[in-house]
């Protein structure tokens, strides 16, 4: 009986001695994992010397808070450069134009530099060649300099399923075009002249930033998509390269450090010690109030990324955002309403 006590005593030992290894090293792994999140998030980190990275993923959109960290970067001291890192095929033509005129801002007192990871095209190149100079990747997809008002026609649809719209307007082109009935040839003029203004912004945008002509700009503004290796033949971009050929530029060319660090910089999200509570409720709030009350609903609801692109956007394909091998198709380029794209 001693003897089995004894035992059962030393067990006891031993497992409260494995316990508290356990626990402290759990502790001491949330530790660590806090201590790295905090070098690589906590804004912190960045009141040292660095350079600066911005990236821009998937569908562009006019955002006042990005553009508002753009602009205390390039007051902010420990900020030495930044390097723009695109994975977008465009978006909203505001959006890319507000991005393009804060990195020209930036670019006036520090270095930039852009770098296109798998596509960067429309609004996406756009905003990449506000910078000071371009990099690609080999087979990366760039280009799409043109111009394309996408709206629907579901007149056949809605009398199929016994639907009937009508509207009363202060005016004929008003709210034109809808997605209920098919487009007047006064509409279409409308919309023509809307694009071939867009059309000739974009192509000065390109001229002038590549150093171009406008004649050779206009001839590359056809809508073509141009790899990485073709887009450096036609001079769309100066290099070719990863991000690290990109931060080498600033280094060579703009003396920067090499020994300069780089961190990311992003936007901040929801209410503060609540990071997932804000964009929760925006998320479900707007997607309710554009399902229920946006314009084009039955578009929204077949392709909800349509929500984010009604009016003028710069965008090479919308579905299948950041996925260079969805090339889409008519269903795609058609049912999409109320959108101009670049």
């Amino acid at each position: 009986m001693t003897l089995d006590a004894d035992v059962l005593v030393d067990r006891r030992r031993l497992r409260r001695k494995l316990t508290f290894w356990r626990v402290a090293a759990v502790l001491v792994l949330a530790g660590a994992l806090i201590g790295l999140f905090m070098q690589q998030f906590d804004p912190r980190a960045r009141a040292h010397a660095h350079i600066a990275r911005l990236a821009v993923n998937g569908v562009i959109l006019d955002d006042q808070k990005r553009l508002k960290m753009i602009s205390r970067m390039a007051e902010d001291p420990a900020v030495k450069g930044l390097i723009l890192s695109i994975n977008s095929p465009g978006g909203s033509t505001s959006g890319g134009e507000g991005l393009l005129e804060a990195l020209r801002a930036f670019s006036e007192k520090k270095p930039v530099v852009a770098h296109i990871g798998t596509v960067g095209a429309s609004a996406g190149y756009m905003i990449a060649i506000a910078a000071d100079h371009v990099v690609a990747r080999r087979n990366a997809i760039t280009g799409s300099i043109g111009v394309l008002f996408q709206f629907g026609d579901a007149e056949k649809l809605l009398e199929t399923i016994g639907v009937n719209m009508d509207a009363v307007k202060s005016s004929p082109m008003k709210a034109e075009p809808t997605f209920y009935k098919p487009i007047s040839p006064e509409s279409r003029a409308m919309l023509a002249s809307l694009v071939s203004d867009s059309y000739d912004w974009f192509v000065d945008v390109v001229a002038d930033r590549r150093g171009m002509d406008r004649s050779a700009a206009l001839r590359l503004a056809d809508g073509s998509i141009y790899t990485g290796h073709q887009a450096r033949e036609l001079n769309l971009i100066d290099a070719i390269g990863g991000e690290e050929t990109a931060k080498q530029w600033l280094v060579d060319e703009k003396h920067l450090d090499e020994d300069l660090p780089v961190l990311d910089w992003k936007v901040e999200d929801g209410l503060p010690g609540l990071p997932l509570g804000e964009a929760v409720a925006g998320f479900v709030g707007q997607s309710v109030v554009a399902t229920l009350f946006g314009q084009s609903t039955i578009a929204k609801m077949l392709f909800p990324e349509a929500q984010m692109l009604d009016g003028l956007v710069s965008v090479w394909h919308a579905r299948g955002v950041g996925n260079a091998t969805n090339t889409g198709g008519p269903a795609n380029d058609k049912i999409r309403a109320g959108s101009k794209d670049c």
